[in-house]
C-alpha cells in the first residue's frame, strides 16, 4: 500500500482526489504505540486528530464509582479526537490501545484548514458525527432497558458493526476483546459474558474459536436482540 493510500479509507477522507490525500499525507505523521498504552487521556487538551493506520483501541471513561466503562472500539480507518478540535475543550474519554496500533496524527490547526479548504471533508465529518450520536442513543436505549442477555448481545451487534467482517450472511468478529473489556461495555460482570456466550454457542447463534466470534446469522440474530 502506498503511503497515503489508507487515507482513501477514512470516511472523512473519501471522497477527496489524490492531490488532496497526498497534501493531508504531507501534513500528518505517524506514531506506533505498544498494546495497552494510553494514546488520549479524559479531560486533557485536544491538539489533534488520530486516524488508525493499523491495530485497534478502545475509547473509555471513568464512571463515578471508579469503574471503566468502554464507550467503543475502534479499528483501522476510524479516527478520533475530532470533538476537542472542533470545540476547543478538553477529551471526552480516554484512549488506549488494545493491540499494537499505529496512528496517523494530523494537528488541530492543521485539521480545520483542511475543514476551510474542503468543504466536502466537513460534510463527511458531519455524516460520521451524525452515524456515531445515533448508534450511541441506540445502544443507550438498548443497556438500559434491555435484560443481561440483551445487553450483551447489543455489545457484539456493535462490534459487528465496527471491526466485523461479513461473509456469506455471517459476520466475524476477528479478535474478541477481553471478556473484562467486553463487561465494562455492556455495563455487567465478567462471569455474565461468559455465560451469555456459551448460552448463545449452544442456541447456535454464534460460534466462538479461540479469540474469534463468528455470528452464524447476522440478520436473524440483529432482528432477536436490536
Amino acid at each position: 500500500m502506498a503511503d497515503s493510500e489508507f487515507l482513501n479509507y477514512v470516511p472523512i477522507f473519501s471522497e477527496l482526489d489524490k492531490d488532496s490525500i497526498e497534501k493531508i499525507e504531507r501534513i500528518g505523521s505517524r506514531k506506533t504505540y505498544t498494546k495497552n498504552e494510553v494514546i488520549l487521556l479524559e479531560e486533557e487538551a485536544g491538539t489533534a486528530l488520530f486516524v488508525i493506520v493499523s491495530g485497534k483501541v478502545k475509547v473509555s471513561r471513568t464512571s463515578n464509582d471508579g469503574k471503566e466503562v468502554i464507550l467503543t472500539i475502534l479499528g483501522e480507518s476510524d479516527f478520533f479526537g475530532e470533538m476537542a478540535i472542533l470545540d476547543g475543550l478538553t477529551r471526552s474519554a480516554t484512549v488506549t490501545t488494545i493491540e499494537k496500533s499505529e496512528l496517523f496524527i494530523i494537528q488541530r490547526n492543521d485539521f480545520l484548514t483542511l475543514l476551510y479548504e474542503h468543504p466536502e471533508v466537513s460534510i463527511a465529518l458531519l455524516q460520521e458525527l451524525t452515524r456515531r450520536l445515533r448508534n450511541a442513543d441506540m445502544k443507550i436505549k438498548a443497556l438500559s432497558l434491555k435484560d443481561a442477555e440483551g445487553k450483551v448481545a447489543t455489545v457484539i451487534l456493535q462490534l459487528a458493526d465496527d471491526v466485523g467482517k461479513i461473509k456469506h450472511g455471517k459476520v466475524e468478529i476477528d479478535k474478541l476483546p477481553l471478556q473484562q473489556d467486553l463487561a465494562n461495555m455492556a455495563g455487567t460482570s465478567r462471569e455474565t459474558i461468559s455465560r451469555t456466550l456459551h448460552s448463545f454457542a449452544k442456541k447456535g447463534l454464534v460460534e466462538m474459536e479461540g479469540s474469534k466470534l463468528r455470528i452464524l446469522d447476522y440478520e436473524k440474530f440483529k432482528e432477536m436482540f436490536f
